[in-house]
C-alpha cells in the first residue's frame, strides 16, 4: 500500500510565488529520491474555526495562507530511503533553497494509504 506524508503551514499572501518556486525546487528533489507525486494547495475556502480548525492549527496571522501539502510514495519503505537522500541532497539545504514560510509552525506526519478511489 503506498504512504503520504501531508504537511499544513501558513505562509504569507505577499510569498506566494517564493512558495511556488520552493515547491518546485523541492518537488524535483523528492520525485528524484523516489516521491511519485508532490502536491501544494494554496488555501482558497478555510473557514475559521470555534474550536479547532486549519488556520488555528499553523497559527495563521492576518495576511497568511493556509497550504495543504503531500507526498506521495510508493511505500514506507521507499519514502524513508527517499528522504533520507533528500536531506542529504544540497539543494534541500536552507541556503539552497530557505523556507519562504516559518517553519516552526509547519504541521507534518506520514500516512499509510488505506483507502483510496
Amino acid at each position: 500500500m503506498s504512504y503520504v506524508d501531508g504537511m499544513l503551514c501558513a505562509v504569507s499572501e505577499d510569498n506566494k510565488d517564493a512558495f511556488v518556486a520552493h515547491s518546485r525546487a523541492m518537488a524535483e528533489v523528492f520525485k528524484e529520491h523516489g516521491a511519485t507525486a508532490v502536491v501544494d494547495c494554496w488555501g482558497d475556502d478555510v473557514p475559521d474555526g470555534e474550536v479547532t480548525s486549519m488556520k488555528m492549527a499553523v497559527k495563521a496571522a492576518p495576511g497568511e495562507t493556509v497550504v495543504f501539502s503531500w507526498v506521495a510514495w510508493p511505500d514506507k519503505a521507499a519514502r524513508d530511503a527517499g528522504w533520507a537522500k533528500a536531506m542529504e541532497d544540497p539543494r534541500m539545504a536552507p541556503d539552497a533553497n530557505p523556507m519562504p514560510f516559518d517553519g516552526k509552525r509547519l504541521i507534518y506526519g506520514g500516512f499509510e494509504v488505506v483507502m483510496q478511489s
